[in-house]
């Protein structure tokens, strides 16, 4: 066996490597993966990130978002998110975005990850899954971008607001909300208490 076949004995379909995981299992990692992208074994998705594509019925399957994230930040804490997010909230949101955000704490930067665009945010806080409660923050924080009628949107917060959870919502708010943001909850708040 050479060693190339050596090397793609441990390249599993779907999964995304770094080069430095690869080096453990040839001495010349990077003549091989030359070898490999050229014969389409593999597909380099940017500077030493390489995807063993998994073949469908369709052709090559492209690599998930979180297979992508996790091996260009090296760092499992992260979270993918996208403002069409905001769509399953019903506060008017109804746009469609061509957009993929991911808050993570090392990078910051638009990046194209195996042909797609990623948003990357370096936040110091965010949730491990996306609660209806962080949403709803991180609509408001990111108001200015959208497209929808800004007031009109926040009108619906409000109401959505005082739908949910409060302690949940204001817990969200204080930990992932602008400064901005967590004014605008906590008048909020007051306001449904003297309410």
């Amino acid at each position: 066996m050479t060693k190339l076949q050596e090397l793609k004995r441990h390249l599993r379909p779907g999964k995304v490597y770094r080069r430095e995981d690869l080096a453990q299992w040839s001495s010349s990692v990077d003549r091989h993966l030359q070898q490999l992208v050229a014969e389409g074994y593999l597909t380099k998705i940017s500077t030493g990130v390489y995807h063993r594509p998994k073949q469908t019925a369709f052709g090559k399957a492209p690599a998930e978002d979180s297979a992508l994230v996790e091996a260009f930040l090296k760092d499992d804490r992260y979270l993918i998110t996208s403002p069409n997010a905001y769509n399953s909230l019903g506060v008017g949101a109804t746009q469609l975005y061509n957009k993929t955000v991911v808050y993570n704490h090392k990078r910051h930067g638009n990046f194209t990850l195996g042909g797609r665009e990623f948003r990357f945010r370096k936040k110091p806080a965010f949730p491990k899954t996306l609660t209806k409660e962080f949403l709803l923050v991180d609509l408001v924080n990111n108001l200015d971008d959208l497209a929808e009628d800004h007031q009109q949107v926040l009108d619906h917060v409000k109401e959505c607001a005082l739908q949910s959870n409060r302690n949940t919502l204001a817990r969200a708010a204080k930990d992932y909300g602008m400064v901005r943001t967590r004014k605008f909850f906590s008048a909020l708040a007051a306001d449904a208490h003297a309410g």
